[in-house]
């Protein structure tokens, strides 16, 4: 098994009210534009190194603060590839089989909405690890988000590379890499995590956000899409957190092969659930679905989907009225 350290840098919408989102399948926290990444040696030093530079489809305008942080321009955009191709050659690069190591959990979020918007192979990068926890773990840090900057400074890495570039962040997670007891952190990292990253006598982890997928599971071997949907245990999911069956709306399609409903677990709330059909070489169906965490912007846009005649009514009312 082969490690990678990645880092990524990605633009944003310049508004959580605009108009971009409403065409999009899922909520989009970030686009990619860059990926960074450095394979560790077999002594778990620094070795082969791979960057590229990606063009945005969806938030195509630099955010300001995103521009000031990375120092992209709109130029530097038009000259990246698509995000499928960079996909391709990123994974040709890394090999079948790596883990993937990273400062911090943003990426692993962000790389996986980006994977699903562009309908490629999730399974792939299936494992993960924050370097922040291990750490932590062998630094006494505590449950702080240590910034990689402070973690050289700890353990006096000279800053050599340009900092929030994706490469840079890569080589720099790297060195600290070669100074964490990394097989003794790995070897310990599922109970340590959990010890970090969940509030007391909760659950819930305190830095996932409300669009990071809180489930994903394959279904395969339907012989019909209608086979899917009459599959309780695929179309009628369980609670996520405690296991518990939940109330769902009807599922809503959303074309190419994509369809979304909303759940709601009477302790834990409202979940948005999205199905993408696959058909394979044997003419059978498999099914991804993943499951988020529905915030209030979720629920309204799903309903305005499942619901579009009595959206419109509404918007009547309102002309009518003035």
């Amino acid at each position: 098994m082969g490690y990678v350290v990645m880092d990524m840098e990605w633009n944003q919408a310049m508004s959580s009210q605009s108009a971009v989102f409403n065409k999009l399948p899922i909520r989009l926290r970030g686009e990619i534009i860059q990926i960074g990444a450095v394979k560790l040696t077999d002594d778990l030093m620094p070795g082969d190194e791979f960057q590229i530079d990606v063009k945005p489809i969806y938030f195509r305008r630099m955010h300001y603060k995103v521009e000031k942080l990375t120092g992209f321009d709109k130029e530097r955009l038009e000259g990246g590839v698509g995000f499928k191709e960079a996909f391709v050659k990123f994974r040709e690069w890394c090999g079948e089989g790596c883990t993937f190591l990273t400062w911090g959990s943003d990426d692993k979020s962000i790389m996986e909405q980006n994977i699903i918007i562009h309908d490629l192979d999730w399974d792939w990068i299936d494992r993960w690890v924050n370097l922040q926890i291990i750490y932590n773990i062998q630094t006494q840090a505590g449950r702080n988000q240590t910034g990689l900057s402070i973690a050289m400074e700890h353990f006096e890495i000279e800053q050599t590379r340009v900092a929030h570039d994706a490469l840079g962040d890569a080589y720099n997670s790297a060195l600290i890499c070669s100074k964490l007891n990394l097989e003794d952190g790995l070897v310990q990292y599922d109970s340590a995590s959990k010890v970090l990253t969940t509030h007391n006598g909760g659950g819930e982890c305190e830095n996932k956000t409300a669009t990071d997928a809180v489930e994903h599971r394959a279904f395969t071997g339907y012989s019909e899409r209608a086979d899917a949907f009459s599959d309780k245990a695929l179309s009628l999911p369980l609670c996520p957190i405690c296991g518990e069956g939940m109330k769902c709306g009807r599922w809503v399609n959303q074309g190419d092969k994509r369809y979304m409903t909303l759940c709601s677990c009477r302790a834990h709330g409202d979940f948005l659930v999205r199905l993408k059909f696959r058909l394979l070489e044997d003419d059978t169906w498999t099914v991804n679905r993943i499951m988020y965490k529905a915030d209030s912007e979720m629920v309204e846009y799903y309903s305005e989907k499942a619901h579009p005649t009595r959206r419109r009514r509404s918007r009547s009312k309102k002309k009518s009225a003035v």
